[in-house]
């Protein structure tokens, strides 16, 4: 695969930035691409190394060292056609995705991993340039009907594979526009929002039918989730209507933090600091939080935290500050004992890079503030052992703080779109329904599917689209008693 010594000759290279300077002035992506010559070059570090451990190490199972080999040897259009074979959306996975195939890669037992995420983007995007991405319509209709609940990556993934054996499929989503958090919980930055459109239309064309603004199961959503649905649709409006109903609903509920002060002014979950920006760069109103000048604490390290960081850096704030509750983790892992599996190391992401102090093991205890606002959170330092977590005596500290956002994770899917269908519930909250033997994804509930995070918890854009794929192959299955779709 690649040229047989392509690992000794070529460095890796990564994908690189405009400048910080450049790049905060606005909220486009600022990641430059491969040209095509560079992605062959890499394309050539990929070893004939006999067991492929990235195409397991990948949640879709891309066939990974082919179409290293294609991109080597300039036959880019067979590449998308096998990149396509195994992932719906490789301008979603190829911008966005943290590459657990890299950390599986043979080559990263003790050198620089192969650069497989930054050439499936160089793939997919000259593939759109070059009109090799077009609608594949089926070529009979079933006469099925499958509803959709949920526009993320899962529920897209398994809408367009249905759509493809000639099901007719209408996908439900509650807010304005199509894509999950796709769309409203990723900046602009880190993913433009055109890149969905473009696929919307594609999808359009093969036969599938969206419907937003349309809240399913329960007329209400939680605190702290998006909800711009004007119209309501009852579970069993969609049972009676539909063949089959697949819940791609993801997991929505924000974990809070229940500590004096939570109820102050300037104290946010992260999305209702993300969503109305992403509306705001689409045109779609202001948004009422503004970080510009003020002094921002986020807590919680992970991808929606870098995101809390990056936008407001791109606001203007006066400083950022990002709290983590485990330790710091090492610069570089063990990788004799942690390959082919991902790591825990320390990760820096591009808006780390443009302005931010991390600080690791602290707790947040109480929010202070004046006149019903915020100004500042009491905090204390932890130390680990075994696992545990203790606060260390007399580490108490202070911070000032106008604008504070949480970013801690999801607990679980809307309670009341799973009562409303009766489906079990697993002891996370999730939609309760098996990956393994016969019925996998089918829930409790007779003809309803689930498949994403409303199923697994909340994870990774390519585990969304794995399960939409081996969900839409299960409905399938099901309607028609035989499938030909990929498993």
């Amino acid at each position: 695969m690649g040229k047989p010594t392509g690992f000794l000759e070529y460095q890796r290279l990564s994908e690189a930035y405009e400048p910080v300077a450049e790049r905060l002035k606005k909220y486009k992506e600022f990641v430059l691409r491969l040209s095509d010559e560079q992605a062959a070059v890499q394309g050539a570090r990929c070893m004939d190394c006999g067991i492929p451990f990235c195409n397991n190490g990948c949640p879709v199972n891309n066939i990974i060292p082919d179409w290293n080999d294609l991109v080597y040897r300039n036959q880019w259009k067979e590449a998308i056609e096998v990149l396509h074979s195994t992932n719906n959306f490789p301008e979603f996975t190829g911008r966005i995705c943290p590459a657990p195939c890299e950390a599986a890669c043979t080559l990263n037992i003790n050198s620089d991993a192969v650069g497989i995420k930054s050439i499936e983007h160089a793939i997919i995007d000259k593939a759109w340039e070059e009109g090799w991405v077009q609608p594949r319509p089926a070529a009979a209709k079933t006469g099925k009907k499958v509803a959709v609940v949920g526009s993320g990556p899962a529920g897209l993934a398994a809408a367009q594979q249905l759509a493809r054996v000639g099901h007719d499929v209408t996908v439900f989503e509650k807010n304005t526009r199509i894509g999950g958090l796709l769309r409203y919980g990723i900046p602009d930055f880190k993913m433009e929002k055109g890149l969905i459109d473009r696929r919307m239309a594609q999808m359009e064309a093969e036969g599938v039918r969206f419907r937003t603004g349309v809240i399913v199961g329960s007329d209400t959503a939680a605190p702290g989730i998006a909800n711009d649905a004007k119209e309501f649709v009852s579970a069993e409006a969609l049972q009676k209507e539909f063949d089959a109903v697949i819940l791609a609903a993801g997991s929505e509920v924000p974990r809070d933090l229940p500590v004096p002060g939570r109820e102050l002014g300037g104290v946010h979950f992260a999305l209702e600091f993300l969503i109305p920006q992403n509306k705001a760069v689409a045109g779609d109103g202001p948004n009422p939080i503004s970080a510009e000048g003020k002094h921002v604490v986020v807590i919680g390290g992970g991808d929606t935290g870098s995101d809390c960081v990056g936008t407001s850096n791109r606001h203007g704030a006066a400083s950022v500050t990002q709290f983590e509750l485990m330790p710091m983790p090492p610069e570089q892992e063990n990788k004799a004992l942690t390959w082919p599996y991902w790591p825990i190391k320390m990760r820096t992401s591009s808006s780390h890079e443009e302005g931010c102090e991390r600080d690791f093991a602290v707790a947040t205890k109480e929010f202070f503030g004046k006149d019903g606002k915020v100004t500042g959170l009491k905090a204390v330092r932890l130390e680990w052992k075994d696992g545990r977590m203790a606060e260390i005596a007399g580490s108490e500290f202070e911070v000032k703080a106008d604008l504070v956002f949480f970013a801690m994770g999801f607990t679980n899917p809307l309670g009341k779109l799973l009562e409303s269908f009766g489906v079990e519930k697993d002891a996370r909250g999730n939609a309760k329904a098996t990956t393994d033997g016969a019925g996998c994804y089918a829930t409790s509930a007779p003809k309803v599917f689930a498949a994403g995070d409303v199923r697994r918890g909340q994870s990774l854009v390519v585990w969304a689209i794995r399960e939409g794929r081996q969900c839409a192959r299960e409905v399938d299955q099901f309607l028609m008693g035989e499938t030909v779709l990929p498993r």
